[in-house]
């Protein structure tokens, strides 16, 4: 019989950007900015505006996973996310920015995942081992979108 493997994972990594700066890097359309095939289809605002309630699609590989944004809370700087890769896992990620100075944001990004198939369990499995590595690849094309943005502006 079936065994759901539930996970939570929890990590941060400050950047030297503003907050104003950091916290849209975290919305659909803002990791089109930073991460490499990141390519959201929007259902509902179908412009892909940020809004909680919006519904989006990703795929990689021949996985497609369903999103919607449950809350988004602007004056608090943070997202929860809704996503489900159907007969594999249950996701819910939550982001937070918190101002350290008015250079340096810290973000923390919290996922908990639950197994809906045992394919699904493995995968959870290969999150979680990566889960540190991949915060820190999130930190790294950061800062080289930030450093390519800071090289087309300079006159």
């Amino acid at each position: 019989m079936f065994q759901a493997l539930q996970q939570h994972l929890s990590g941060e990594f400050t950047l030297p950007l503003d907050i104003d700066t950091a916290y849209p890097l975290f919305t659909p359309a803002g990791e089109t900015l930073w991460v490499p095939d990141w390519q959201p289809q929007y259902f509902h605002p179908a412009d892909g505006h940020t809004s909680a309630g919006m519904v989006f699609a990703t795929g990689h590989g021949s996985e497609s996973t369903l999103w919607t944004l449950a809350d988004y809370d602007p004056a608090a700087y943070r997202y929860r996310y809704v996503r489900v890769t159907p007969g594999s896992r249950f996701v819910q990620v939550q982001v937070s920015c918190q101002a350290l100075d008015a250079a340096s944001t810290r973000v923390q990004v919290s996922y908990t995942l639950t197994g809906l198939g045992e394919a699904g369990n493995a995968a959870i499995r290969d999150f979680a081992a990566g889960y540190a590595a991949m915060l820190a690849e999130w930190h790294s094309l950061i800062l080289a979108w930030r450093a390519r943005e800071t090289s087309v502006n300079r006159p």
